[in-house]
């Protein structure tokens, strides 16, 4: 499924962040064909900067439960890598045992920054980071979609650089392409697309471009949109929104209409499944002899 949403369809796709379980059931729940496991998302709900300090362990245990709760295709925010080849291809590998679609790996180095904040992003080499990409699919072949993200223009490179690395990726083996931007317009992904002519399908995270309209992209041929870490930064802002209110009125009458039930909650995470399996397993009716 994840690889026809990146590789093969000629539609746009559209993946859906999601840092846990009920994040995970409530993005399927709304329509979402597949799942981005977000690596700033896990990381955040973890009390983790999105700098390496999450590892490589507690983010397949994310992606466990983003699995197990959705049943959805997951492409993973695989950072760099947790280091050289061989963390790659042991992440891929585990990865792959829980359930994961598809790892997005990016030319950065270990630890590496979050690509939306300070200046300090220096880039792999292209020839060492290739090597991760081949260490990978050697490992995992073709049972996990492989997309290569660049780090060419948030290291402030031009096209040319992220087109030459590109080319690099989708020699080692890559699926895909995720070329990444901080800007607040489109220009250089679509410069990029434009340079590229689609010889991988193009991956976008607009996080920062979010006023451009989506038939921009699909002028361009951009192949999935990643709608990044919304989720997540929807729900901090009512976290805190329910925990001021609720400890400046000391009660919580004003905040219940505006929150999800007790029913919502049990009615999403399935617990009328429970209740039958219960009567059919653990008071099972006599049947006389």
């Amino acid at each position: 499924m994840m690889r026809a949403q990146i590789c093969c369809s000629s539609e746009i796709s559209f993946l859906m962040e999601a840092h846990d379980g009920l994040s995970a059931a409530i993005a399927g729940r709304a329509g979402f064909k597949g799942l981005w496991a977000s690596g700033l998302s896990i990381a955040s709900c973890l009390g983790y900067r999105d700098a390496n300090e999450a590892s490589w362990n507690q983010l397949v245990g994310a992606v466990e439960r983003i699995v197990d709760s959705s049943q959805l295709p997951v492409l993973v925010d695989g950072d760099g890598g947790f280091g050289n080849f061989n963390n790659a291809r042991l992440l891929a590998r585990k990865l792959r045992q829980c359930g994961a679609a598809g790892v997005t790996l990016e030319d950065s180095c270990f630890p590496k920054t979050n690509s939306l904040i300070g200046d300090r992003h220096p880039l792999a080499d292209i020839n060492e980071f290739s090597g991760r990409l081949r260490a990978v699919k050697d490992a995992v072949a073709d049972d996990l979609v492989l997309v290569a993200r660049i780090e060419s223009f948030i290291a402030g490179h031009d096209v040319q650089e992220a087109i030459s690395r590109a080319h690099a990726y989708a020699d080692a083996g890559s699926d895909a392409i995720l070329i990444h931007s901080r800007r607040s317009a489109a220009d250089e992904i679509l410069a990029f697309a434009g340079a590229w002519r689609n010889k991988l399908p193009v991956v976008i995270v607009p996080t920062k471009y979010y006023r451009t309209p989506v038939s921009v992209y699909r002028r361009a041929g951009i192949s999935t949109v990643i709608w990044a870490n919304h989720s997540m930064r929807a729900a901090m802002a009512a976290m805190r929104q329910v925990c001021s209110r609720i400890i400046a009125e000391e009660n919580t009458a004003s905040v219940e209409p505006n929150i999800a039930t007790l029913d919502e909650v049990f009615e999403l995470l399935g617990y009328d499944e429970l209740a039958r399996a219960e009567a059919k397993y653990l008071h099972p009716p006599h049947h006389e002899q």
